[in-house]
């Protein structure tokens, strides 16, 4: 008797994990800890109402930076933080290029260049990119007419917050990489580059 209830012990066992062992397709069958595998995503300034951090201010899992404070990495655009006006796009005429005209910076600008600029401007710098060959857009300025008559602070300023129909390139490339391009589009058109005093001091 003893024997044959081990032996429906023993047969139930192995069925039991032969079954979760064929579960299959997208079926894990039995999940020990199925908050390892599908964890809960938290936002890191707030938080469900349902689930609210109890630890810091209004519900939040982090908490914000100390006021005054620069995150690592984020010193040179604090250096240039100037919002868009009329006002700052003259004011940022008194900013020169911080970078050194070298092979490197050149070489990186025409990188940068090639892949953000050239559908309106053209490899040329003619302004008879693809979207103005498409009809979309009217040809933009010539970088030959153009530059001569603003200096690289208001090329910088363009860059980062727009200018007419040109949109911002200020969350695609950083303050480096905006120096980097500016560099390449006076060497591009021949320009010679105004001289203008340094770029201002972080506060």
């Amino acid at each position: 008797m003893k024997k044959t209830i081990y032996t429906l012990v023993a047969a139930t066992v192995i069925a039991s994990l032969m079954s979760a062992c064929s579960a299959g397709g997208d079926n894990p069958g039995i999940e020990y800890a199925p908050n390892m595998y599908v964890s809960f995503a938290y936002e890191p300034l707030s938080q469900l109402e349902e689930k609210p951090n109890t630890i810091n201010p209004h519900g939040m899992n982090m908490r914000e930076p100390v006021k005054g404070t620069i995150a690592r990495g984020q010193l040179e655009y604090a250096t240039y933080n100037m919002p868009k006006s009329n006002e700052n796009y003259e004011a940022s005429s008194a900013w020169s290029n911080p970078l050194p005209k070298s092979e490197y910076n050149v070489a990186e600008g025409k990188r940068l260049y090639n892949i953000n600029c050239t559908p309106c401007h053209a490899e040329d710098g003619l302004g008879k990119g693809t979207i103005v060959a498409d009809g979309k857009y009217p040809q933009v300025p010539a970088y030959g007419d153009r530059l001569p008559t603003i200096n690289p602070g208001k090329a910088f300023y363009s860059i980062t917050h727009g200018k007419n129909l040109m949109g911002a390139y200020g969350s695609v490339l950083t303050p480096t990489q905006r120096w980097q391009v500016i560099h390449y589009i006076y060497e591009l058109s021949g320009v010679q580059t105004a001289s203008s005093a340094p770029a201002p001091a972080t506060n």
